[in-house]
Formats: structure tokens, C-alpha cells, sequence
């Protein structure tokens, strides 16, 4: 199979849209990453670092509170706390709007589909009161201004995230003869082993214990204020030089050049190479995806340094990119998505939903469907595996979904013999185009159409 402006639009984009033309060449595809993020213009997200502020103030009211709670003033001081940390999460709730609005509509959707490709590869969950919510804002600051660029620089704005920082525990890590470890907890190894298992040289890589220690030896001293964000605390790095790799790191005055210069090395590690190459293959084509494929995007990566636009178009332009359609099952945010780009739910429509709607219509469907909204498991992010959204209660509430929420944004909803060719277009089947047509209203028609196997597929 040659490329496919449908599939283009259904694989590598967020699905098919009535007033959008899908892409005409993979030129077309890779020309979505170039020029400005249109879509970040037109829906913007607060980035993590205009946060800090706010969240000072906040933490600074609950501790007035804290020492006052049995003073006359008690009262109004747990007010004041109260009401402005509620006021920041519904704000920060509220930027599922601008998030799923950029999806509905983006003439990029190729930019939208890696920058969450990404922010699952580097998964943070908000683990206090404060930064719950906040993970859009460390996508926006830390993963979206480099998917295009070397791995090297989004590996280092993750690392320094104050969100990533903190959901790795790396503020409890002190090196264990530092001259600030005086009666204080030892070291943590969670980013470090996350770092290497995870975000570069992959669970197979060639990496021991050892490497696991001196790497957590080698990051003590990274860490996060509340008011500030990143901090490098020099009294609380292990002295010393350490070794990860076979190479040795430090040693000298304590500086956090010393970790920049690990992540620039373990981002061009051949293991490192491979893991990258192989998940967004995983991802994009099959779970199970050419061998061909994988080598030709590591060749990309290492003949550019980890320039990762060329990794992405050399899995474009490989026929497995587009033979293996089908193979993938949409997550639920891509299957919601997809939906409500096929629909044209208004940006103004998200924008205006209260608490009680964005839990009916999107956060409560999501995590029936196995998927809660900004909050996986564990650091390893979403399973991509068909077999774990392709469950008996997965696609009861997907099929719940399709079936009531179109009706409950829409008063009129469009004939299902033109939405299924608006929806699914040249991949569109026999059965569903049946379907399509035999329903007996238009709320049953393009719930079937939505319910359908070929619109979960990509």
C-alpha cells in the first residue's frame, strides 16, 4: 500500500476532518513540523514556569494558616488558603479546553500526535495539591518546544522539570558524604533508573546496578523550589567522580554541567538509539513493527545526531509506514479526539463546560475506557499494546460514549451516509458503510460509525 492521504490523516494525524484536507505527500506530513506551533498560538497553555509564583503564594497562605489555625483569625485564613488553591486546579483543570481545542482543529496534527507521543515517553503525574492539574503546563514547557529538535535538548528539559523532578522523588536524594547529608535522609535512585530504563537506553539496555548508583550519585544536587522551580544545591552532591557507562563524570567543584554532559552521551548511546527508534515505530505503524523500519530510523538518528525530525521521516517514507495500517488501536484520548475533530466540536463548546461536563463528556468516558486523563499508572506511561484497550469494559464504555455524546453536544447531527466518508473516508468498509445507512435515526448511525472497528483503528 502507497501513501494514502486518508491514512495519512488517520495515522500520523488526529483523524480525518470535514473543513481540513488531509495530508497530500509525506512532504505534506513532514511540513507540519516546520514554521510556528499554530496551534499552541491559537490555544495557549500556561507553561509550568509562570506557575512557580502562584504556587508560593498559595503554600505560603497554608502555612499562615498552619501556624494561626488556632488564633482568632483561623477562620479566614483556611478561606484564603481554600479558595485560592481551588481557583488555581479549576484553572488548571480548565486547560483541557485549549489541549483537546488544538487536536479539534490543527491544521498540524502530526505536532499534536508527537507532542503526545512524547509527554507519555517522559510521563509526570502531578503527586500534591498544587501540581495535580499541572502536567499540560510541563508538556508545554519541557516537551513541545523540542519534538522537532535533538533528543539531547528535550532529554535535558525533562530532567530539569521541577514536575518530573518531584514525581521522581529526586528532592529526597542526597549524597550520602556530601557535606549537607548531617542527619538526613540517603540517596534516592528513582530518576536515575527511570532515566536509563526508561527514557534512554530502554529496560534491555546494557546498563548494571553500578550504573544505576552512580548515576543517582552523579544527579544529587538536582533539584526544585517551590517558588523558583530548578535548583542545583551543590552542599548535597556525593563528592567525587562517578562512573556510568564506563565513563566518568565530575569529580571536580560540584556543577550541574556534569549531569548535561551524561545526557548529552547516554542520548547518543546505541542503545539509547534503538529504544527511541523501536517505540515511536511501536507507536505509529504496529506492535510488532519491521525490523527494516526500526534499523533505517536508528541510521537516521545516529547520521544526525538525534535530530528527530529525521528519524520521523524516515519511518514515513518506508511502505511498512502505510502496509501495516490498521494494526494500531487508538488510545481513548486519540479516540475521543479523533471524534470530536470528525464532529467539529466547537473549541468554544470545551472552552465553556464546567466541572460536572468535562468529568461527563470527557475525564469520566476516558477512564472507563481505560485511560485516565493525564494520570498513568507508573513512570512507564500507557501500554501500547492493542490487547489492553480492546477489553470488554474498554469498549462497552467506548461504544457508550459514541452513542451519547454526540447527541449531547449537537442538536443536529449530520447524515450518517456522508459521515461515515467524512469520518473514515477511502478506509471505510462494507459493513460499516451498511450500517451507516440502514440506521434508523441519525444519533444511532454515527454512533455506529464512531462505535465501529475501523474507527478505532489507525
Amino acid at each position: 500500500m502507497a501513501f494514502t492521504p486518508d491514512i495519512a490523516a488517520i495515522r500520523f494525524g488526529e483523524g480525518l476532518a470535514p473543513d481540513i484536507a488531509p495530508p497530500a505527500s509525506v512532504e505534506d506530513v513532514l511540513g507540519q513540523l516546520r514554521g510556528p506551533d499554530l496551534a499552541a498560538q491559537a490555544f495557549p497553555v500556561v507553561p509550568l514556569s509562570e506557575l512557580h509564583g502562584e504556587f508560593a503564594d498559595i503554600r505560603a497562605l497554608q502555612k499562615a494558616y498552619r501556624r494561626g489555625r488556632n488564633g482568632p483569625n483561623a477562620d479566614e485564613m483556611s478561606k484564603a488558603y481554600k479558595t485560592a488553591r481551588r481557583a488555581l486546579n479549576r484553572r488548571l483543570e480548565g486547560m483541557m479546553a485549549p489541549v483537546l481545542s488544538r487536536s479539534i482543529t490543527s491544521t498540524q496534527p502530526f505536532r499534536e500526535r508527537l507532542t503526545r507521543f512524547w509527554a507519555d515517553h517522559f510521563t509526570v503525574v502531578g503527586k500534591n495539591n498544587l501540581t495535580q492539574n499541572a502536567v499540560p503546563s510541563y508538556i508545554e514547557e519541557s516537551i513541545r518546544p523540542h519534538i522537532t529538535g535533538r533528543f539531547s535538548d528535550m532529554l535535558k528539559a525533562v530532567v530539569t522539570s521541577p514536575l518530573m523532578l518531584d514525581y521522581l522523588d529526586q528532592n529526597s536524594s542526597i549524597g550520602p558524604n556530601s557535606r549537607g547529608a548531617k542527619g538526613r535522609r540517603g540517596l534516592n535512585e528513582n530518576l536515575a533508573r527511570e532515566l536509563l530504563e526508561l527514557h534512554t537506553l530502554g529496560v534491555d539496555g546494557a546498563y548494571t546496578q553500578g550504573d544505576v548508583r552512580q548515576l543517582a550519585e552523579l544527579l544529587t544536587g538536582m533539584g526544585t523550589e517551590l517558588g523558583s522551580g530548578f535548583v542545583f544545591r551543590p552542599r548535597i552532591v556525593e563528592p567525587g567522580a562517578e562512573t556510568v557507562l564506563g565513563q566518568s563524570y565530575g569529580g571536580g567543584a560540584p556543577a550541574v554541567d556534569d549531569v548535561m554532559a551524561f545526557l548529552d552521551d547516554v542520548a547518543l548511546h546505541p542503545d539509547t538509539v534503538r529504544h527511541i527508534a523501536r517505540k515511536l515505530a511501536v507507536h505509529f505503524t504496529s506492535d510488532a513493527p519491521d525490523d527494516g523500519m526500526v534499523a533505517a530510523m536508528a541510521d537516521a538518528y545516529t547520521a544526525t545526531g538525534g535530530e528527530l525530525a529525521a528519524v520521523y521521516e524516515a519511518m514515513l517514507r518506508l511502505p511498512f509506514a502505510w502496509d501495516s495500517f490498521g494494526q494500531k488501536v487508538k488510545q481513548p484520548v486519540d479516540y475521543i479526539t479523533s471524534a470530536m475533530r470528525v464532529l467539529q466540536v466547537p473549541p468554544a463548546t470545551l472552552h465553556k463546560l464546567n466541572r460536572s461536563k468535562r468529568r461527563a463528556y470527557v475525564f469520566a468516558p476516558m477512564a472507563g475506557m481505560g485511560q485516565q486523563w493525564l494520570r498513568p499508572g507508573g513512570p512507564d506511561g500507557w501500554p501500547e499494546e492493542a490487547e489492553a484497550w480492546v477489553t470488554p469494559q474498554g469498549l462497552a464504555a467506548r461504544i457508550q460514549w459514541a452513542m451519547a455524546a454526540p447527541s449531547a453536544v449537537f442538536r443536529s447531527l449530520p447524515d450518517p451516509r456522508d459521515f461515515v466518508e467524512l469520518a473514515l473516508g477511502s478506509v471505510a468498509d462494507e459493513k460499516t458503510r451498511f450500517a451507516a445507512s440502514a440506521a434508523e435515526t441519525r444519533r444511532e448511525g454515527v454512533g455506529l460509525i464512531l462505535a465501529s472497528p475501523a474507527f478505532q483503528r489507525r
